[in-house]
């Protein structure tokens, strides 16, 4: 039997069923519906133990529906799933319940909390000597087992202590900031212990020595893997073969190789499509061509020998059997037409269509600090110099928890400074994409939030965000509800309406998916203003060109 624990975003399960050697994880024509919408249609995926498949797709087609069907948390309408030993999903997002010690919700989450459950259960009914309590005992011991529950304390502290989250928090309840969180949910990652492993977004929020490690474990675990991730570097590292999950068709399609070879399979696979529906089409349209002359002709033929004075009936015949021929040739043209095989033409994936206009350079400096010192919570910067030209292009760098945010807080002046001299340039224009999204944290409709961002008129904000795929039945909600992918597309919405002289992005790429992060890298380059970037996508580092990268540790104290 299956053990679901929807409420903890992970799912261990017990012994699924036997399959040989071949697959750790078995998907067959899985098929399922909500309502009118299809989101997976016959999709067949085989996961060999100790190889790991990236999936990918567009946000909102289907990838963490599908991690939640292969997890057996959710069944299709048709098909099975079939897998051998325990399987886990990790969601890419974790919450501490209120009340919960870390060490408490890391149990939750790694599915310890429910194998100690059901075997204590197990144990006591064993005691009292209840029908079947033997196998059952069996069964909750074998689970218990599993997942490491034994030593779990220790693993946890040590785990803990080595991604830099002291033990000594593990008792605690207690408020983290946003690199103790990403640092948690790696935690998570790491101390799960199952046969089939499925992670949702596992980078987002990493630091480079978390990315690191986090890899690190991919590679070296004997589990068999499926990873939905953005990330391409870690694609390219850690995949052995890539699964594409299709917005239109709702199947998937598995490439080996890993990253790079799908990448070039696809771009040749949509070429051989356009390629043959255009041959397709135009043998198709030959031939209806020809169907409509030929029919045309003799329609004209029978016309002419009606009206014809002709007396001579042997000429009349031999008029008539010709255009006789002539339908006779145009049903022979109609049943070739009726043969031909059916191409469908491919249909454009969605494009993010990414514009990030200026509203002209700005002040000669943005912005400038001066025997600064900043502090927030641990961090505590300075005296920091700092000057930021018009148009220059600065990346901030440094672990989580080490004060990026923090410095950019106080380069905008959200943050008052502890001593020393902040200035703006005067016709500064800013657009921000910050890392929690805070403009999209209230219970505000996204509607409302983008008309007074913008000043566009109802109507203009509703097609504004349809472009950046927040439908109609979204832009009413409350802001808060939006997934992270919404709010990051509905905040990209605002910068694409509003010219700026500084673009200020930190993560800008968590929760986005791959085409629409090339689209930001496109846009990017083309951006006239000043940019100030943190980034952990280390593709984006690299295709987004800039001037002057300032690393925060060289400025703590």
């Amino acid at each position: 039997m299956q053990q679901p624990l929807p409420e903890t975003g992970v799912l261990i399960t017990g012994v699924f069923a036997t399959i040989g050697n071949v697959s750790a994880l078995t998907a067959r024509a899985v098929s399922l519906s909500f309502g009118p919408r299809t989101v997976l249609q016959e999709v067949d995926l085989d996961v060999p133990a100790g190889q790991r498949v990236g999936l990918v797709a567009p946000n909102g087609v289907g990838k963490s529906t599908l991690l939640k069907v292969l997890a057996g948390e959710i069944q299709p309408d048709e098909g099975t799933v079939t897998a051998t030993g325990t399987v886990a999903r990790l969601t890419q997002e974790a919450t501490v319940h209120p009340g919960e010690s870390l060490r408490d919700h890391l149990a939750r989450r790694t599915g310890v909390a429910e194998a100690v459950r059901r075997f204590e259960a197990a144990t006591e009914a064993l005691a009292a000597g209840e029908p079947g309590a033997d196998d059952a005992y069996a069964t909750a011991f074998d689970h218990w087992t599993a997942t490491g529950a034994a030593d779990f304390a220790e693993r946890a502290a040590e785990t803990c202590d080595r991604l830099g989250l002291p033990a000594t928090l593990l008792d605690e309840q207690r408020p983290l900031s946003g690199g103790q969180s990403a640092r948690l949910r790696l935690a998570g990652i790491l101390l799960t212990r199952a046969d089939v492993v499925l992670l949702d977004e596992p980078t987002n929020d990493l630091d480079d020595a978390g990315l690191a490690q986090l890899e690190e474990h991919v590679l070296t675990s004997r589990a068999a893997m499926v990873l939905v991730s953005h990330d391409r570097e870690f694609l390219a590292r850690t995949a052995t073969r890539i699964a594409e999950l299709d917005e239109f068709t709702h199947t998937v399609t598995v490439y080996g190789g890993g990253w790079e070879a799908y990448r070039a399979e696809q771009a040749s696979a949509r070429a051989r499509a356009q390629e043959d529906y255009e041959q397709y089409a135009a043998k198709r349209d030959s031939l209806v061509q020809r169907s409509r002359q030929t029919r045309e002709w003799s329609k004209a033929g029978v016309r002419r020998n009606a009206k014809s004075k002709e007396n001579d009936r042997n000429i009349r015949a031999a008029r008539k059997e010709g255009a006789e021929n002539l339908t006779a040739k145009a049903s022979t043209v109609d049943r070739a037409l009726a043969r031909l095989d059916e191409v469908e033409e491919p249909r454009d994936p969605w494009e993010l269509r990414l514009t990030l206009p200026t509203a002209g350079r700005g002040s000669t400096i943005a912005f400038t600090l001066r025997d600064a010192e900043i502090s927030r919570g641990e961090v505590t910067l300075g005296p920091v110099d700092l000057t930021i030209g018009a148009g220059e292009r600065w990346r901030i760098t440094g672990p989580n928890g080490s004060g990026k945010s923090t410095l950019l807080a106080a380069i905008l002046g959200r943050l008052p400074l502890t001593s020393g001299h902040r200035s703006q340039g005067t016709s500064v224009v800013v657009g921000e994409i910050d890392q929690v999204r805070a403009a999209f944290a209230t219970t505000s409709p996204v509607l409302t939030i983008v008309k007074n961002a913008t000043g566009l008129e109802e109507v203009e904000v509703r097609t504004l965000l349809a472009k950046f795929r927040v439908g109609a039945d979204t832009v009413l909600r409350p802001a808060d509800s939006l997934s992270p992918g919404e709010r990051t597309r509905a905040g990209l919405a605002i910068l694409q309406a509003t010219g700026t002289t500084c673009l200020v992005l930190d993560e800008p790429t968590n929760h986005l998916d791959l085409a629409a992060i090339e689209q930001l890298e496109q846009a990017l380059e083309t951006y006239e203003g000043t940019l100030l970037l943190v980034t952990h996508d280390r593709r984006m580092a690299d295709a987004v060109g800039v001037d002057h990268t300032l690393d925060v540790r060289t400025l703590a104290r």
